[in-house]
């Protein structure tokens, strides 16, 4: 592994009173990016002249267009490079803080065993026509992720991965079929934001069948998704990318044993 000393590089700090940031390429504050899309026309100068126009309206000053070529005989794909004239206020940025400590699987279990009594009930799917199922098995399966054991591995929790394509009515049944405390949903494919959809179709019917006290929690990941929208979309959690199995099995307990963890 390639650590930053290997690397010996001469690389700026900036103060620790820095409110605002810019992006960097060859020297502090330059603000070069580097930007790749798609454009809806054939290839050619007009394109070319599309795409540097877009990167203009984009923010970012005197772009130069790095890699431009036809895809098929209708679309164009660029790569543009140049400074944006943005920057980002650190004061005004809200992020999702974990507020309970990361448990190991004996403090996990411990935690349901004195404050449940019972084992722990917990849904897995993917629901719409997502087929990946990567994500939901690296957090529930026992092979787990990122050298951390799934979910299936706590004795107290009993797992139930309903795998790909599971229809949200079909969830919410077995939800309530197997008294779930917990439905876990993946979702991986984001075409015309239908993970987005597929959640708030999901959320709306879980409150139509549950009552609140015992309504399952609505726990959600994928790597197109913002944690910090879980109200927006009627979730209880959103997990984004590199969300390991810890994470979510130490948010269950906290959440659904109402245990004061230390960590």
């Amino acid at each position: 592994m390639i650590t930053a000393p290997d690397l010996d590089l001469d690389l700026p700090t900036l103060p620790r009173t820095a409110t605002t940031v810019r992006p960097y390429g060859d020297t502090t504050d330059d603000g070069m990016v580097q930007v790749s899309f798609t454009l809806p026309f054939p290839h050619g100068p007009l394109a070319d002249g599309a795409a540097l126009q877009l990167a203009r309206k984009m923010g970012i000053d005197r772009p130069l267009l790095v890699h431009s070529k036809p895809i098929g005989r209708d679309f164009s794909f660029f790569v543009v490079y140049g400074p944006v004239v943005h920057e980002v206020d650190l004061d005004e940025i809200e992020v999702v803080e974990r507020e309970y400590p990361l448990l190991t699987a004996k403090e996990a279990n411990s935690a349901v065993s004195e404050r449940l009594g019972r084992k722990l009930v917990v849904l897995g799917a993917c629901i719409g026509t997502d087929a990946h199922t990567v994500g939901i098995d690296a957090i529930l399966n026992i092979k787990g992720f990122a050298g951390e054991k799934g979910l299936e591995y706590y004795k107290e929790l009993k797992v139930l991965n309903l795998g790909a394509q599971v229809s949200v009515p079909e969830l919410v049944r077995r939800a309530r079929v197997e008294g779930a405390d917990a439905v876990l949903v993946s979702q991986v494919v984001t075409q015309r934001d239908a993970h987005l959809t597929n959640v708030k179709e999901l959320a709306a019917e879980l409150r139509a069948e549950f009552a609140e006290h015992e309504r399952p929690l609505l726990v959600v990941g994928g790597p197109r998704f913002d944690p910090g929208t879980a109200a927006e979309l009627g979730a209880d959690r959103v997990f984004g990318r590199g969300t390991t199995p810890s994470d979510v099995a130490s948010y269950l307990v906290h959440a659904l044993t109402g245990a004061e963890l230390t960590g």
